[in-house]
């Protein structure tokens, strides 16, 4: 089997963490996001990933040499050299996705991260026998996206219903698909939407089902889905292999924290923590509902809540970060300086106090 991760652009929404690597190379819970993805395809024996990118497709590549070697899996990229939405790029991607064997194909947004019931998501296409399989996700808000309406019994989908005003469901497509190799033939190579022109046409040949995602799922492609799809990942390694998450009197609920970090005296740390490798977290600090990427130190006494800590940065002596405070890589944040939810763009020496969000160039 093969799949297809849709990466896309320019991941400004995650700046200033994507002004160093490409979105889908950004660390979650202590891997880059794709790699999540990856793994789970590696899992149910799929053989091929195809990255459809159009934007600094070497940078990933080279990172995902050594990934290719380590799980035994083969990374190949396709690049568009002008956006083409997210049904464009499986046009493109063609030669790549189909072989003789007529198998399926998986399709993933890449900011997407969930449990990934792939195996189930093939048993669940078996059986239906359609032309294309989707997930889909319950939502508190239905109204803020685009609203599947199906079959309850069969999954069958009969129609797509975009930001809704009224109450059609609330259902939402968790942007995980499984396709017949035939869906392509319903894609032009252009600028074009899977979402609002190929699937709303293989639901009026009643052939698209949707299946319920199991388990929590989020789309973490801004700072505050980011910090939310952190608590829902770590609630679910505490179900599902809690040994990887640490213990001890200094931990509070989920953290994760690489073997390779070195943490204080007296530090008080979660709930809702990734603490990369090679951080240094000094004594006394507090930390919840963050993550430190790799090489940090965080010095004594800080306090950070609600933010992300770019790679190679350090937070000074009884700083405060907080409020959704991103610091971009290589960022320094001085001693017993305030952060109320700033934006620092990378190499950035911050000496005064940000008080109110904003963003530090």
């Amino acid at each position: 089997m093969k799949a297809l991760i849709l990466v896309g652009g320019f991941g400004t929404r995650l700046r200033p963490l994507t002004l160093s690597v490409p979105k889908p190379l950004v660390d979650f819970a202590n891997k880059p996001m794709i790699l999540h993805q990856i793994e789970a395809l590696k899992a149910i024996g799929v053989k091929e990933v195809v990255l459809a990118i159009n934007y600094q497709p070497e940078v990933m590549l080279n990172f995902l040499k050594e990934f290719e070697e380590k799980l035994g899996i083969k990374i190949t990229c396709s690049q568009e050299t002008e956006p083409l939405g997210t049904a464009g790029p499986l046009a493109l991607a063609r030669e790549k996705l189909v072989d003789e064997s007529g198998e399926p194909f998986f399709v993933l947004n890449s900011d997407v991260i969930s449990e990934y019931p792939l195996k189930e998501m093939i048993e669940f296409h078996k059986s239906h026998g359609g032309e294309a399989s989707i997930m889909v996700t319950k939502v508190d808000e239905p109204s803020k996206y685009g609203v599947v309406v199906m079959e309850e019994s069969t999954g069958k989908v009969e129609k797509f219903v975009e930001k809704p005003k009224l109450f059609v469901g609330n259902k939402i497509n968790a942007g995980i698909y499984l396709l017949n190799p035939s869906v392509l033939d319903k894609i032009e190579l252009r600028p074009t939407s899977i979402e609002k022109e190929v699937f709303p046409k293989i639901a009026a040949e009643q052939q698209l089902y949707a299946m319920v995602l199991p388990g929590f799922w989020m789309d973490i492609g801004q700072p505050k889905d980011y910090i939310t799809g952190l608590r829902l990942y770590l609630n679910s390694l505490r179900k599902n292999s809690s040994s990887k998450l640490a213990v001890g009197s200094h931990i509070v609920g989920n953290v994760l924290v690489d073997e390779t970090a070195k943490i204080g005296e007296g530090c008080l740390i979660g709930p809702d923590v990734a603490i990369g490798p090679g951080c240094v977290v000094e004594a006394g600090v507090r930390l919840s509902r963050c993550t430190v990427m790799r090489g940090v130190r965080i010095k004594k006494h800080a306090c950070i809540s609600s933010s992300i800590i770019g790679w190679h940065s350090t937070v000074g002596q009884w700083a405060r970060v907080e409020n959704m405070t991103i610091l971009g890589e290589d960022v320094h944040v001085g001693d017993e300086i305030y952060s109320n939810g700033g934006v620092v763009l990378p190499h950035k020496e911050i000496k005064s106090s940000i008080l109110k969000p904003e963003i530090v160039m």
